[in-house]
């Protein structure tokens, strides 16, 4: 399932109702973890992948993860290949996919980064954060393809790889699982 929302408080919300405990998150956009300490202060048994490269992140993620052993908190940009890489060479999978890039964030720059990380760790779930997706959903009149997918990446394009012309990234996703 993907879950689609701009209000913080309706984001939480749904990323409460499919978190369980045993659940490996890797979390888009923690900022200084004020979500992520909610998840790990009510779940114990979650691992928990977060990663931002905001300078105010640093210190309070840093502290957060000396508080929480089953944290992991790497600063650094999401668009960039070796971010991608060292979150893949902690855990090759995950549960959930959260990403929250500030709800601001341009919708096509979101969505890039939500396309690549779902589509290299293959999410049950995934819940973004962003109103400018949201508005496009609210917005938009599906014709009569027929694409949906239950899981929390784009199913159609299960193992298709990341595009070549997406300059972000310089590999396909199936190229990182021979590694």
């Amino acid at each position: 399932m993907i879950n689609i929302s701009y209000d913080i408080k309706e984001y939480r919300k749904q990323l409460f109702d499919i978190v369980n405990d045993g659940n490996v998150i890797v979390e888009l956009g923690c900022h200084v973890g004020n979500t992520t300490k909610l998840i790990l202060d009510k779940f114990d048994n979650v691992k928990i992948i977060a990663i931002d490269n905001s300078p105010e992140a640093v210190g309070k993620m840093e502290k957060l993860a000396d508080d929480y052993s089953n944290l992991t908190f790497i600063s650094g940009d999401v668009r960039r290949h070796e971010i991608l890489l060292e979150a893949f060479r902690l855990t090759q999978s995950c549960d959930i996919l959260s990403v929250d890039l500030g709800g601001g964030y341009h919708p096509d720059t979101v969505f890039k980064v939500f396309y690549i990380w779902s589509s290299t760790f293959k999410p049950v779930h995934s819940i973004i954060r962003n109103k400018g997706l949201v508005d496009f959903c609210n917005s938009a009149v599906v014709g009569c393809e027929d694409f949906k997918s239950h899981e929390g990446h784009l199913e159609s394009y299960i193992d298709e790889g990341i595009p070549p012309q997406i300059k972000e990234f310089e590999l396909w996703t199936p190229s990182l699982r021979e590694k």
